[in-house]
């Protein structure tokens, strides 16, 4: 989260747990098998499970939880509670980071709703029918293609 950290960890120790004793509560236990996708975090800007992650393999490497991007989560947010995608919020923080690791991963903030799917099938949610998900998302990357392509009409 933008902090240089240097701390030892036991071989065993997975990524989730060193992350959760640090204070980084946004990183929920779900599964513990990579299946749910409670525990994702970014590792140098590239989601990964933590439950699943050793810590040690961080070593040397960026980690960003939620907590280091709270601006970013707050606008997503809005758009999951909006389309009543933030019903109980268990799922709510693997979800925002997979959401914003996918402005990377569609550059031009126009993913069809099949690679919507795709991208956050990894997403266990009890809760909805994720159908609120897909809109919210959706809705999301409307939103950011219009205030781009407002952008670029000011610079003209």
């Amino acid at each position: 989260n933008g902090k240089k950290v240097s701390r030892e960890f036991s071989c065993d120790q997975f990524l989730l747990e060193a992350l959760r004793e640090m204070g980084c509560k946004s990183v929920k236990r779900g599964c513990e098998t990579s299946a749910c996708g409670l525990c994702t975090v970014w590792v140098d800007e590239t989601p990964v499970l933590s439950c699943t992650t050793l810590a040690v393999r961080v070593d040397g490497k960026r980690v960003t939880t939620l907590e280091g991007l709270q601006d970013e989560a707050r606008v997503i947010g809005g758009y999951l509670a909006d389309e009543g995608g933030e019903q109980c919020g268990f799922c709510s923080p693997g979800l925002i980071m997979n959401i914003l690791s996918m402005e990377k991963a569609f550059p031009q903030l126009n993913p069809s709703e099949a690679e919507i799917r795709h991208y956050l099938e990894g997403n266990l949610c009890r809760c909805s029918g994720y159908e609120s998900h897909i809109r919210a998302v959706t809705n999301y990357f409307v939103s950011k293609r219009a205030e781009r392509d407002a952008g670029k009409e000011e610079t003209k």
